[in-house]
């Protein structure tokens, strides 16, 4: 794995994690482990795959050349790209957002409606009196437990008289 061969990064703006790996040239499992010690490399879109801009790939690139090549741990890579690059745990915008400041009278909007959506939640969430009200379990609903010494000893009699 040599570092004087850079790959050749797709134009585009978002990369699926097999598409990193490939390019990288690293299986997965070393790309999860790199994403637990940074956790802004890559974006979460909700509860599907995470997405990888063109900033975590060339970060990507960077920690191989630094963990393979130079030899250092994951822990001095760190300091390494935070000499270089400052901070490396700032919160990260999803993938699309826009990268210009929003004005602040349209902050200030944004935060009254936060408020305001919050106070319906917390309405919407009470009886009236004030107390939330309480759960019930569903008929028909599993609670997880196994099943009864009795219903196994019937299904493993069964069996036994095969």
């Amino acid at each position: 794995m040599s570092s004087t061969a850079t790959p050749d990064i797709p134009k585009r703006a978002a990369f699926k994690a097999a598409e990193v790996c490939q390019i990288a040239e690293v299986k997965p499992y070393v790309l999860r482990s790199w994403e637990a010690e940074f956790p802004n490399l890559g974006v979460a879109k909700g509860d599907g795959p995470r997405v990888y801009r063109q900033a975590d790939l060339e970060l990507v690139l960077r920690l191989k050349e630094m963990l393979f090549v130079d030899g250092l741990t994951l822990g001095g890579a760190r300091r390494r790209l935070e000499e270089e690059l400052g901070p490396i745990d700032e919160p990260v915008a999803e993938v699309g957002a826009a990268s210009t400041s929003i004005d602040p009278g349209v902050k200030l909007q944004l935060a009254e409606l936060k408020t305001g959506l919050r106070d319906i939640l917390a309405m919407l969430s009470t009886n009236g009196d004030g107390k939330v009200p309480a759960t019930r379990k569903t008929r028909g609903a599993r609670s997880g437990k196994r099943p009864t010494a009795r219903g196994r000893k019937g299904k493993t009699a069964k069996r036994s008289g095969r």
